[in-house]
């Protein structure tokens, strides 16, 4: 037999402009859909982190005590609710006493304010172009008068009790479905993907898992921690309304930076009228060493060193939430980041710029069968190769 020509190489069709176009159209129409459902998806994500925390205590309990899957999330459930119970018994009726009162004293406390940035205008002249005397008394007036109904109506406005009770019993729910079958789902996402990619695609699904959750016990401790020893703080250098200012600090952690700079100033700037320079610096002095300790030593302590966000990128991301959704993106802005980091670490990072390619495992070599020339035939018709390497193997040696 002459052997055959080389076939060949057929050049790769262009795609049609057409189909370019009914792809762009098609990815800025998806696009646009997203952002006009994206509390929703924010939503869904943070049903996520709830799943997340519940399969975290569920798989202690799992190793520990044997339970079940369904067993482990219900006591993982019960374990929150009596926490949670438990910290509202303790902290809000005192917190609650210790807000209104605030409340009342921050009118006397802005004309404490305004006294003293007069006595600071008159004795620096230069002072007074930027700080105008007459127009910031009236603004720190108004402020004072309506310091009530800005604090009473402050909630109602941003959260709507109805709306809010909706979120989060669609938040509950859907964490607990996620965390009852974690696999369903993720295998779900995982079947999206074209079949060479889904090894990738599971790789980054669990590395999301492992950083998130670190992110969920990192937060958890640095709330507790800096609550607390913002509390003892406070109280040791006689401010008041140290409890509040406490859970205020507490709360507002996760808000990178401007969360910690806002509960750091507010306390100091609640004790510049009343106890001096000195003591407001005290103040902020007892601030700066908490963060510090809660960043460098507590905070990787707990997250294990998985979770790498650049302080940089952190601001940004908050400012960006913010701007696109307001006070929940301020919520949600340091896990979507990472969330980002990991996706963009494992995709764009390692597979596109240091060249590893999308596939994770190389493809086998070609094999190569080698048969007598007495058991090739070759007369026409169909001959399968299993019945070529019958007849090999049924040939004399």
């Amino acid at each position: 037999m002459s052997p055959q020509p080389p076939a060949r190489e057929h050049a790769q069709p262009r795609p049609s402009p057409y189909a370019i176009l009914a792809a762009t159209v098609g990815t800025l129409l998806l696009l646009y859909f997203l952002f006009s459902v994206a509390e929703v998806m924010l939503l869904l994500f943070v049903a996520a982190l709830f799943s997340l925390y519940l399969a975290a205590i569920s798989d202690v309990l799992e190793e520990k005590l044997r339970l079940p899957r369904a067993l482990g999330i219900l006591s993982a459930l019960l374990l929150t609710g009596i926490a949670v119970t438990v910290i509202t018994w303790l902290i809000v009726p005192p917190v609650a006493r210790q807000t209104q009162a605030l409340i009342t004293a921050l009118p006397g406390l802005i004309q404490v304010w305004t006294a003293g940035l007069r006595d600071l205008v008159a004795r620096y002249p230069l002072l007074a172009a930027v700080l105008p005397p007459e127009r910031l008394s009236a603004q720190l007036a108004t402020v004072a008068e309506n310091a009530g109904q800005y604090a009473a109506g402050l909630f109602p406005v941003v959260f709507d009790t109805l709306h809010l009770l909706i979120n989060l019993a669609s938040v509950m729910v859907m964490g607990i479905y996620m965390a009852l079958r974690p696999r369903v789902y993720a295998e779900g996402i995982v079947s999206l993907a074209p079949p060479v990619h889904r090894e990738l695609v599971r790789d980054i699904l669990s590395d999301l898992a492992v950083s998130l959750r670190a992110w969920i016990g990192g937060q958890l401790l640095a709330m507790v921690f800096l609550g607390v020893l913002t509390w003892i703080g406070l109280v040791l250098l006689d401010v008041p309304f140290a409890l509040a200012f406490g859970v205020f600090t507490g709360v507002v952690v996760m808000v990178p930076f401007f969360g910690s700079l806002v509960s750091t100033l507010l306390p100091a700037l609640f004790v510049l009228g009343q106890g001096g320079p000195l003591h407001a610096l005290g103040v902020v002095a007892l601030g700066v060493v908490i963060h510090i300790i809660e960043a460098n030593f507590v905070h990787p302590l707990i997250m294990e060193r998985r979770v790498h966000l650049p302080p940089v990128l952190t601001i940004m991301s908050v400012l960006v939430m913010a701007d696109l959704l307001g006070p929940f993106g301020l919520v949600v802005a340091v896990p979507v980041l990472a969330t980002v980091m990991v996706i963009t670490r494992r995709i764009y990072v390692h597979r596109l710029l240091e060249g590893k390619g999308f596939r994770r495992f190389v493809r086998d070599a070609p094999s190569e069968v080698r048969v007598p020339e007495s058991a090739v035939r070759v007369d026409p018709g169909p001959l399968s190769i299993p019945a070529i390497l019958e007849q090999a193997g049924a040939a004399p040696r």
